[in-house]
């Protein structure tokens, strides 16, 4: 049977995090899907893990090559891009492409649940969420960590542009806004862990953050500008 959802992980030494995500998503009550893992030459058990739970295992890079390596064997006909320290809440997948077919969206990403207990932490991403959900319609934007896409959609736009460092996810969203396609915020969040936050402090990434949104209005962040380590973000 052709799977209806191709979900697409990049990933470099994930074997603390591939897991946890792996496993909620075979607890899902939906079923018809596939996983491919896009490994950028893990030197850990990230690919061992992959494929004891059944997931098609291609080589990746960085997070726009990864996910756009892994399209090039996916066969669903949506897309769901989610990054390797994500986790899925129960019945995330049904509820979010059922509401994703209701509004008849095109591209969509979801709220960010921070996997912590954190009040500051739960707060950030509050904002983080308000923001792009206020901003949808304007200036569209959504996080790697989780995006549905069409497939048909995907293709069009070219997928993930690779010359970009950073905000490669941020640009797609606003590419397909230019061309018309329906873009929205999905209700149901994933579950986010927040080890950048941990690794980098949090005032430090919150203005990082803020660096690449006011960067981007100069133009998108290309290679050449700052150093990128996948499995060190």
């Amino acid at each position: 049977m052709v799977k209806e959802l191709s979900i697409i992980i990049p990933a470099k030494n994930e074997e603390k995090n591939i897991e946890s995500l792996l496993k909620s998503i075979k607890s899902q009550s939906y079923k018809n899907y596939e996983v491919i893992l896009a490994d950028a030459k893990s030197s850990d058990n990230t690919r061992k893990i992959a494929k004891k739970y059944g997931a098609k295992v291609v080589e990746g890079g960085l997070p726009a090559k990864g996910r756009n390596n892994g399209v090039k064997v996916a066969k669903g006909k949506i897309f769901l891009f989610l990054d390797a320290d994500t986790r899925l809440p129960e019945n995330f997948i049904k509820e979010n492409l059922f509401e994703f077919k209701k509004r008849k969206l095109d591209i969509a990403g979801v709220d960010l649940v921070p996997d912590s207990k954190k009040k500051r932490d739960k707060l950030t991403h509050a904002v983080y969420n308000l923001w792009q959900r206020v901003a949808q319609k304007i200036d569209p934007h959504m996080s790697g960590a989780c995006i549905f896409i069409k497939k048909g959609v995907f293709f069009y736009l070219e997928g993930f542009n690779e010359d970009l460092m950073v905000a490669e996810d941020h640009a797609l969203a606003r590419k397909a806004h230019k061309f018309g396609y329906k873009f929205g915020i999905l209700k149901k969040g994933v579950l986010l862990s927040t080890r950048r936050l941990e690794k980098e402090g949090r005032v430090t990434f919150a203005s990082k953050l803020f660096y690449f949104w006011f960067r981007r209005l100069f133009g998108e962040i290309r290679k050449s500008k700052i150093k990128y380590e996948l499995d060190k973000r």
